[in-house]
């Protein structure tokens, strides 16, 4: 069917012509029932109150569904749907996909509708259908907790194998399907599932990323532990997984979030480091997750760090599997390398970490690439030697007073904006886990990217409220706020707090960003609100699925209750963060609102203009103004 028949048939069922759909029949397909009256067949028998139920119990993990072999490939137009009738069913099936396949094992199965709201009970509810593609299965995927129940279904559509114009997207953001090999469950970071299949829909629908052969295996450290898994997708091959990544690459990221109500730490945290210049920001959308077609969340689909031009950009050591030992014999072994400060780096293979020793330091380190070295192998040996000469020209006591031993093996100015935008954002993480690449033929480590700021923006129940209990020094210099890889947090110290040289250096970055680089208060409100609308759909989908609001999970201090409630909060931490390092680092605060700073006592009310300068509340002249208590800030407008 090309598009101009689609335009026309829509065109046609918008004015109530119908011009080609009909209810489909077909052979009804299913797991199988809990019970012999609850069989596939209740869903399409045409009785509101009998009902499918699958065998919730011994379903070894495979999703709960039920469905048509339609024979041939139809176009579906719209799904007739009813929710089973008692109890608390019809909530239950909010999130509920329906699915379209051309493989009998559904292992190419996409999402082409979704339920996404609660249902009356008794009677039949029809969700339209805007995918052009043609389908010979199609099936309904109960909700979690739902257990595969429904009381009807219906299926319209036409004979056709359609085209590819138009897909079904959760949302405004892309939608990213995957499904593993007979829907087997993702168990661990490290069990893998070659040929798996994965869409990426983007682009209000017209636009499909599809890979039947990738890998998807579970990824994340404090992460993985959470209800709402983090997950890894390696490709067949390099490849631009949206038209506006900058790298073609083979491994992507998408990141849970559970613990981070806002959903945009990370995302506000890559701003800033766009902003300051850092050599490599991540790539990083906001995504709706599908699961072996359960909907899973609002996720953020991110650059793998990784060497790789568009990422890390150093020349990649290429690692032979059986020696390994570098392909090339003659391979400069001085580079690239990428490697990271890990507090988990233990739980690494023997070949894939080392401990950085320095007099009595003993730093755990990741090397990231290359990879599969043995202890024995030349790029090992070289980057852990490597490594500890950097170890020595710092932690030595001349280099306190000595910019240029330690600019001999760093390269100063990454790994101060580094330390900057982990300062801003307050991250308690920012030298547990800190990513370092080197070139070939040159001796300097090169600071990031950043990553991980789950815990940032005072979401950190260890060491809330920083705003309010280390406003006197650097948060990655106190011993009872950072956590930083075993002795890693003296290094940062000696750099900093010990070096004029590079102190000086870090306030002159500092107050370039407050003047000149939009690091304000008013340029992160502004964006922050820019991301509310674009996820505003999909987090409360997101908390539909994951009910957490009004719960303290992973790190969190508290809870606001309300997503606004968590947005709100980042921007009372920023509010005041931006002050109290202005004063830290030693420069005057630039104008504006950013310079209200402490909030006041239970039950003191203050007011402040545009300035930041404090008004009287019997001083209030018509304007807009910033009223600050103990739950807050927020504008107000006075008439």
């Amino acid at each position: 069917m090309n598009k101009f028949l689609l335009f026309i048939s829509a065109l046609l069922i918008a004015f109530g012509i119908d011009a080609q759909e009909t209810k489909l029949t077909g052979t009804i397909i299913g797991v199988r029932p809990n019970n012999d009256n609850n069989v596939a067949e209740k869903a399409f028998d045409g009785d509101l109150n009998t009902f499918f139920r699958g065998d919730y119990y011994n379903s070894d993990y495979n999703r709960l569904w039920v469905g048509l072999d339609l024979g041939k490939e139809h176009v579906i137009t719209k799904i007739g749907f009813a929710p089973r009738q008692d109890s608390d069913y019809a909530k239950k099936a909010v999130l509920s996909v329906f699915q379209g396949a051309n493989n009998p094992d559904f292992s190419d199965a996409m999402p082409i509708a979704m339920v996404k709201e609660e249902y009356e009970k008794g009677k039949m509810h029809y969700i339209p259908v805007n995918v052009s593609m043609g389908f010979r299965y199609v099936r309904f995927m109960g909700a979690s907790g739902v257990k595969g129940s429904v009381a009807e279904l219906e299926f319209y559509g036409y004979e056709g194998v359609g085209d590819d114009s138009q897909f079904f997207q959760v949302t405004n953001l892309p939608t990213v399907a995957f499904n593993t090999p007979n829907m087997s469950e993702i168990l661990s970071k490290e069990d893998k599932h070659p040929g798996s299949t994965v869409y990426v829909i983007s682009e209000d629908g017209t636009r499909i990323f599809a890979d039947y052969n990738c890998q998807m295996k579970g990824r994340g450290n404090a992460s993985w532990n959470n209800p709402k898994k983090p997950f890894q997708i390696k490709l067949d091959k390099k490849r631009n997984i949206l038209p506006d990544a900058p790298a073609k690459a083979k491994k992507w990221t998408l990141i849970n979030n559970y613990g981070d109500k806002t959903l945009m730490r990370n995302m506000v945290s890559f701003e800033m480091s766009r902003l300051i210049g850092m050599p490599y920001t991540p790539y990083i959308r906001f995504v709706d997750v599908i699961y072996n077609g359960e909907y899973e969340g609002c996720y953020q689909l991110c650059d793998q760090v990784e060497v790789n031009p568009g990422r890390v950009n150093v020349t990649e050591i290429e690692i032979d599997e059986t020696t390994h030992e570098p392909v090339d014999p003659n391979a400069d072994i001085s580079g690239g390398y990428l490697i990271e400060i890990d507090g988990y780096a233990n739980n690494e293979p023997a070949g894939g970490w080392f401990t950085g020793n320095y007099a009595s330091y003993s730093i755990p380190v990741t090397i990231k690439s290359p990879d599969d070295l043995t202890k024995a192998s030349k790029p090992y040996l070289y980057i852990k030697a490597h490594f500890e000469k950097f170890l020595a020209n710092v932690l030595s006591w001349q280099a306190a007073n000595n910019v240029g031993m330690i600019e001999k093996y760093l390269d100063l100015d990454s790994f101060l904006k580094y330390v900057l935008v982990g300062e801003l954002n307050g991250n308690t993480d920012t030298f547990w886990s800190t990513y370092m690449s080197k070139e070939v033929g040159s001796d300097k480590f090169v600071v990031g990217p950043v990553w991980d700021i789950d815990l940032g923006f005072n979401n950190d129940n260890r060491t809330y409220d920083i705003n309010k209990r280390f406003i006197y020094d650097y948060l990655c210099l106190s011993d009872n706020v950072s956590y930083a890889s075993n002795g890693f947090r003296d290094v940062v110290r000696r750099i900093i707090k010990e070096n004029p040289d590079s102190r000086a250096r870090l306030k002159e970055i500092w107050e370039d960003m407050r003047y000149n680089g939009n690091w304000t208060y008013g340029y992160f409100d502004e964006k922050i609100e820019e991301w509310v609308d674009e996820i505003y759909e999909s987090q409360y989908l997101n908390f539909v699925r994951w009910p957490i609001l009004s719960s303290s999970v992973h790190m969190n201090p508290g809870s606001r209750g309300s997503f606004r409630g968590e947005v709100n909060a980042i921007k009372e931490y920023l509010l005041a963060r931006f002050v109290n390092l202005d004063k830290i680092i030693g420069i005057k605060s630039p104008s504006g609102i950013e310079d209200v700073v402490a909030t006041p006592e239970p039950g003191v009310v203050k007011y402040y203009n545009l300035s930041g300068i404090e008004v009287s509340a019997d001083d209030l002249t018509p304007g807009i103004y910033i009223k600050v208590d103990s739950t807050g800030s927020e504008k107000i407008l006075v008439k």
